[in-house]
Formats: C-alpha cells, structure tokens, sequence
C-alpha cells in the first residue's frame, strides 16, 4: 500500500474539481470552497470583520488568548486569514488558539494548490503545508510561530467531534457548505453544541443567511442580525450568544480556578514528560524552572539512544487508543525539527504477527484503522519492507520509525523561557506563602506559585502524590555494533522485542522486562535474553549480525525504569488532596450514580504529568500541551472523555466507586 506524503489518512478524503480560474470545487457537495468572485474579501468581511476581530486581537493582554471556532477547514484559507490579522494587530504576548472540524480533508497536494491562488498567504501557508502531515481521525494539534498560534483539527464529523470538544470558543466562523447542499451539517444538534462550546458573548459570523440557520442560532440563545452581503451574495449573518452558559459537570474534572498571579512554574524532572511540559508552559509565557537531579537532561528512561515510535492500538478506539492516534501526529510534526537520520527517522515500524493470537489482533486492527496509519503485510512484502528475512508478515505503520530521545528532549527543553537547573534533586516539597519548595535537606532548590511533578515514579516520594498507583518496570536495551550485512535492516521490526535500523553505527534491540528488580546495573543475563529475542524476530538478521558471536559480557546497554500506571494511561493534570476529596464526594461511596456540586478540593497549583511508561514518545509532547490547557483554561487537546481518562483524580473516584458496590 502507497504511503505517499499527497495521501491524507484519517477518513474520506476530499474529492476536487478545479474550474478555469483554478479554484477547487468539492464534488461531494457540489459547492464551491471560497467566492469565486474574491474568496480573500469574503473572508476578511464575512469571518474577520464580522467578528471585530482586528478590535479584539488589539485588546488582547500579556498571557491572554482568544479562541476561534470553525465548522469546515476546507482549503485553510480562513484560518491563514485570522493568523495574518493576528499576526498584525495582536500584541506578542498574547495567543491564538483555532479550532476548526472537517469532514473531508484536503489532501496537502491540493491544499498546496488552492492556497498558491493567494500568495500574499505564502509565509502563514508555508508553515500549514509544512505541517500537515500524520492528520489521523479524531483531535490532532498543530503549532506555529514557536506555539503562539495553536490550530486544533477535528478530522471527522462535525455532529461526532464536536461534543467531544472542550473549550470556550470566542467567535465562531460557520462556514460549513451551504445548507442546501449540505443540510446534514446545519441542524439542531450543531446548534445545540454551538451554544454548549460558547463563551459568555461569544460572536459569530457565516455567509449563509438560510432561514434554518436563523432559526436554529436564536433557538439556542443567540442573537443574529442581517448584514449586506458582497458580490452575488446579497446578505449574510453575524450576532453574538447570549443564552446561558452550559452547566459544569462532573466537578472532580472540572478546571480548576485559572493562575492569576506570577507565571513562574516549576518543573521536577528532565525527561521528556518534563521537557514537554516545560516547552508548552515556556511557549505560553510562563517562566519555568527546570529541576534535573543529573547533570543533563533524558539522563533516565528518556536517555535510550533509540525509541520506537509504537502505536499499540485497539480496535475498540479506547481512550487510550485515541490518545496514542493524536499523540503520534502531534510527535510526528514535531519530529520535523530535527536532523532526520541523525536524531529520527520515519522508516516505518513492523510488527510481526508472531503467532495466531497476534494475528488475530492485527487483523481486527487492520479493518479499524485507515490504511494510511497502518495495513497488514503478507511476508514477502514484510521482507521487503525490512530487507531481511523474517518469519511471518504482519501489520506496518508507514509514518511510525524510531527516535533519539534525548534529541526531542533537548529541543522541547531549549526555549528562552526555561532555566535547566542540574544537579538539584528535589526531595521534599513544601508549601508556603503560597509557593511551593522544593528541597533537598536543608537546601531550598527552588519555589514557584506553580509545580508539575514529572518525575516518573519518583514523584510516589512526596505525600501529596504518594498515592497516585505508578509502578516500575525495569528495562534493558542492547546495543549491537553495525556489520556491512545488517545495513540491509531498512525498518524497525518488533515480536516480543524490537530491533531498529542502525544509528550511528550501532543497532538498538530490546527490551527487557523486570517487574522486581532494582538495580540498573546492565547485566549479561538480559543481553542474552534480548539476543534471543533478535533471534525470534529474524534469523536472519540476526546471523547478518554475528549475534551468535558476541559475548553477553561484553555488550554495550543501559537500563531505566519504564514507569506506568495500572489502566496504562499516563496521568495528566490537577490533583486533588486525596483526604478532603474523599469527604468530599463520600456520597459516591453509597451511590456511584450521585454526581454532587461540592467544589474540588484542589492541591492549589499541584499539577502532574507522569506513568507514559514505554509511549512517552507518543504521549508525554501532547500530554505537556493537555496539561498547559488544564493550567491555562484553553480548548483541550484531545476529547474530554480521553482528558478525563488520564486525570490524576481518576484513581481516588474508582476508590470511592468500588467502595459503592462493595
């Protein structure tokens, strides 16, 4: 199966029809993308103007941001425009956040050739088309201008993603196809969720002025006027919302009150969990204090010369699969920043189907997924794929390759706005005056009105967190000096263990598991058990690299501890004191059904993000973005119910449930 970069996955691609003046046509709809009189204009009228959005990017202040909604992304052109304005009238500490649903995306060939008929867009353009990649179903984040200007892609439908969506939307631009031609989109469910994602006044404006959409915007609470249109149009629709804001819900997820004060955080742990978390903060303005108890960054589990980008999958679309489906896109376009070949590349992963069961398996994935994410290979294309021979086919991921870790991290760790301080172990946390310290003895290492405890299972040290469920798993990788014949390894190959295409001259096979040791101390019996696992996933290679040679002794690895949580997902966001919550909501301990109004009791500027066990390429980036929108009160990145998934407070409310029907 082809896995051309012009090919979007994800879900039904555009179909385009390009008249003489070379503007696209959506044969789906049979309606035109843009006027075909001045698109630029209308947009700038209809959207930006409409909305007084030059007014209101001035007004913006230092750490404030404004949120735009869109229904229908088509070409990007609205969204070119509102960063254009934005980068004009909007102060530099101020955001942009973009939010925009699309059913049938663009492939980047023909958004590529829609977007050159305006090349006074070229240098906000550029950026979009370099970007676009890796845009799977479901939520997928993409940043410009160093993470000032966020665009959130819901790639699906409308009436699908959009009550997954949490977020406080600003101005809304309604530009779906026109009702008559496609009246699934504009209907009372849209409406409704509209109203829902609406922040109290919240503008809009939309070149259709349809009774139906008249009519289904004031049902929900806006008010709509009537404003003359441009060209053939003779008038289009702008108001403002002014119903009631949605009721919260479940106030053990519920945001807690946003920072008000210093934006100055402190980060406990270098690894990629605490690089992203420190890049997304850094990129919104925060001050950030990095603490690394060794003397770099991606000294521990993050320090692994190589990582596979695995995306072990469900066919259910679990949580944890739609986190891994939105994390790996996210990872992916970060990965574009790097020296491919040197620090990443995306050589594609195999995974053997190594037995019945395994096969199975694939084959429920392989008619779950888009082709374009994964597809099943019989042996002989695997043997081609991989360049040696193997012992079975099984399920490709084109996109997916390995990664230097340290690589990601240093890039995520490199802003202005970060202070790296090595050598400072955190061993006590206190709070005081409203700051939390970290200490280490009777040395005060650092405070901040803010702190993220990213420090894998680590973090179980202080009280606050010590009952969070993180184990440790110890694992051990092999490195396997490159020989003339192994060079034919063109992809990574995974069984039970996993081997990757050499970098640097030397191959990465792994990993070990060990569920009760403590020492890292690599050891010669876990060397052997990974050179009995290359054997497993190709003898072939395996003899390519005299593995039957090499003294177990004598091999070069290292050792970390995977850090994870009992349902696999990471644990991400704001903790709640475990005592006071329990008194809290102790009626779910008599009715799990009950869902009461008592505010959380928050740890006041405790936030966690931890437990990405062996996917922290995948899940620790979005992760760092989930936990600044948790921090900043911003749209979320993935879909509530998922946020939700990996909130820290998940544990204490299954500890109160269990009780229920105990």
């Amino acid at each position: 199966m082809p896995d051309s970069p012009d090919t979007l996955p994800g879900t039904q691609q555009a179909q385009l029809d390009w008249d003489a003046k070379g503007q696209p046509l959506s044969r789906q709809y049979g309606d035109v993308y843009f006027s075909q009189d001045n698109g630029l204009e209308e947009t700038r009228y209809v959207f930006l103007a409409n909305n007084q959005l030059a007014e209101r990017f001035a007004a913006l202040g230092d750490g404030e941001h404004l949120v735009i909604g869109e229904t229908g992304f088509g070409t990007g052109l609205n969204f070119l425009c509102a960063w254009q304005l934005f980068a004009q009238r909007a102060p530099a500490g101020a955001r942009l956040h973009f939010v925009s649903v699309e059913k049938y995306p663009l492939s980047r060939a023909d958004l590529q050739r829609a977007l050159a008929l305006w090349p006074e867009l070229a240098p906000f353009a550029e950026p979009l088309l370099a970007q676009y990649l890796a845009l799977h179903p479901g939520f997928q984040r993409l940043l410009f201008d160093g993470g000032r200007v966020v665009l959130t892609l819901l790639i699906g439908d409308a009436l699908e993603l959009l009550p997954q969506l949490d977020a406080r939307v600003d101005a809304w631009f309604l530009d779906g196809f026109a009702p008559a031609k496609n009246p699934e989109l504009w209907t009372a469910e849209l409406f409704a969720e509209l109203a829902r994602l609406s922040a109290p006044a919240a503008s809009f404006g939309t070149f259709t002025s349809a009774g139906v959409v008249r009519r289904g915007l004031k049902a929900v609470g806006f008010e709509v006027k009537r404003m003359p249109g441009q060209g053939k149009k003779w008038e289009v629709l702008k108001g403002r919302f002014t119903g009631a804001p949605a009721p919260a819900s479940k106030p053990w997820f519920a945001r807690p009150p946003r920072h008000t004060g210093e934006r100055h955080a402190l980060v406990i742990g270098a690894g990629l969990a605490g690089c992203a978390t420190a890049a997304s903060l850094a990129a919104r303005g925060w001050r950030v204090s990095l603490l690394e108890r060794h003397a770099e960054i991606a000294q521990e589990a993050s320090g692994n010369p190589q990582g596979v980008l695995y995306l072990k999958l469900s066919a259910h679309h679990t949580a944890l699969s739609r986190l891994i489906v939105s994390g790996f896109g996210h990872s992916r376009r970060l990965l574009e920043q790097l020296p491919r070949g040197q620090d990443w590349d995306d050589c594609g992963v195999l995974q053997l189907a190594f037995d019945a069961k395994e096969a199975q398996r694939q084959a429920r994935l392989a008619a779950a997924f888009p082709t374009e994410l994964l597809h099943s290979l019989e042996r002989a294309a695997a043997e081609r794929r991989a360049g040696v021979t193997l012992p079975a086919g099984g399920l490709f991921y084109p996109q997916a390759g390995w990664v230097h870790p340290p690589a990601l991290c240093r890039l995520l760790g490199q802003h202005s706005n970060i202070r790296l301080l090595t050598h400072n172990e955190a061993l006590e946390l206190r709070r005081d005056a409203g700051q939390w310290q970290a200490w280490n003895g009777d040395r005060l290492l650092a405070a901040a009105p803010l702190v993220v405890l990213a420090g894998a299972a680590e973090i179980k040290r202080f009280p606050c967190s010590a009952a969070l469920p993180l184990k440790r798993i110890r694992g051990q990788i092999s490195s396997l000096p490159q020989t003339q014949d192994s060079r034919a390894l063109s992809t990574v190959v995974c069984a039970e263990g996993y081997v990757a295409p050499a970098r640097l001259g030397e191959h990465t096979l792994g990993a070990s598991f060990d569920f009760h040791s403590n020492d890292l101390t690599p050891n010669s019996a876990e060397h052997a058990g990974n050179l009995r696992l290359l054997e497993e996933i190709s003898r072939d290679l395996s003899q390519r690299l005299h593995a039957t040679e090499l003294d177990p002794a004598r091999l070069q690895g290292r050792a970390a501890f995977r850090c994870t949580s009992p349902d696999y997902l990471p644990i991400v966001g704001p903790l709640a004191e475990r005592d006071a919550f329990a008194a809290a909501y102790a009626v779910l301990g008599k009715d799990a059904r009950q869902v009461p109004d008592t505010p959380c009791p928050w740890l006041a500027g405790l936030y966690v993000n931890s437990g990405h066990g062996s996917r922290g390429l995948i899940t620790a980036p979005l992760s760092g973005e989930l936990l600044a929108a948790w921090l900043n009160d911003e749209p979320l990145p993935l879909p509530r119910e998922v946020a939700e998934a990996c909130h820290p407070n998940r544990f204490a409310l299954r500890q109160l449930i269990r009780n229920a029907k105990a």
